[in-house]
């Protein structure tokens, strides 16, 4: 079956250094990222190197991650430990400035020392809103409210633009009102249409202001919209809300396909065909090589129907050298160290 848009894959592979079987798995066309973890990270240096050899067997590759700090952080030792994104809502609360000019710090600073190692994309921020009932988000979240989140979030975006990187809101139209945990069961937020309007709120303003390159959908039913399908495998919420509604023109990343909110749309051959259908660019698959080439297959015959690949490079990057905070490339180690101290004062890095 032929897709009206572009379509690939992004993998992961399973240790510190590529085997010549992940070499021989990542020449596979449809492969268009891939996805690190903390079991792919020993060191600053060991990183760098896996980083180097991916780009040689893939020039072409996005080398991506979740670091969004807190809790949700694959490199830790020899990177800034930033503090959960929650943080960020006293110091708005009572000096709005001052957090806005925090959170560009910290989201120059985390994608600087991404690109630093070799790393393009960072899957942040999150744009859920916080209703202290979500365990998955909770302090994940910049705030417990729409302007907040917008906000922060969109200072922190600036902070990663002057990196050099792209930004990615999750998890549209928002997770931040259900219980489940999306990785475990099917979550089903059963709110009223105008409730989900607020929570997509952050998501609107900063499609509007031209923030976010891409948008990861959750795998949470809402029953009022579409009772039948995840937002992620939902062609009402991906193409006739987020396509044609709120104007997005970039790049759809599925949530992981291997989590147990996505089994609803099948085996992971089935779940593919589900979330392309629906509007999904890129089709995340984690943690499972058998499922990931299930996967695999699935966007080749999309691609042999006729469907577009769907290439990344233009994320990478420029220079392997990330911008500093006043949006030069020269170097700057005492400029770095200021916000870092900056960051430190306000309690928004971790010992």
């Amino acid at each position: 079956m032929k897709m009206a848009q572009p379509v690939g894959v992004i993998a992961d592979i399973g240790g510190l250094e590529l085997t010549a079987e992940d070499k021989t798995f990542l020449q596979q066309p449809e492969i268009s990222g891939l996805i690190f973890f903390a079991r792919n990270y020993q060191s600053p240096e060991q990183l760098k190197t896996l980083t180097a050899e991916l780009r040689a067997v893939r020039p072409d590759i996005l080398l991506t991650v979740d670091q969004e700090g807190g809790r949700v952080q694959r490199f830790r030792e020899g990177f800034t430990r930033f503090a959960p994104m929650m943080m960020y809502e006293a110091i708005y609360e009572n000096d709005a400035q001052r957090a806005l000019a925090l959170a560009k710090d910290g989201g120059w600073l985390l994608a600087s020392e991404l690109i630093e190692h070799g790393v393009d994309l960072t899957f942040a921020p999150v744009l859920d809103i916080e209703r202290d009932c979500s365990q998955v988000i909770g302090d994940r979240a910049f705030a417990h409210n729409a302007e907040a989140v917008t906000a922060l979030a969109g200072a922190w975006i600036n902070g990663l633009e002057s990196a050099g990187m792209k930004a990615v809101g999750k998890h549209f139209p928002g997770h931040g009102a259900v219980v489940a945990d999306s990785h475990k069961e099917l979550p089903v937020d059963s709110r009223s249409t105008g409730e989900l309007d607020y929570d997509i709120q952050p998501f609107k303003a900063l499609i509007a202001d031209n923030k976010l390159g891409g948008i990861m959908p959750a795998h949470v039913v809402y029953p009022a919209v579409d009772s039948e399908h995840t937002a992620g495998f939902s062609a009402i919420w991906l193409q006739n809300i987020l396509r044609k509604q709120l104007g997005f023109t970039g790049t759809i990343f599925s949530d992981d396909l291997s989590m147990e909110g996505a089994a609803s749309g099948g085996d992971f051959y089935q779940r593919s065909f589900a979330a392309a259908n629906a509007g999904a660019n890129a089709l995340v698959v984690c943690n499972n090589r058998e499922a990931a080439q299930q996967v695999i297959n699935a966007a080749r015959d999309m691609h042999s129907a006729g469907t577009q690949r769907l290439d990344l490079s233009g994320w990478i990057p420029s220079t392997k050298r990330a911008k500093n905070i006043n949006n030069t490339t020269a170097a700057n180690n005492e400029l770095t160290e200021a916000v870092k101290a900056r960051l430190a004062n306000a309690g928004l890095i971790n010992p």
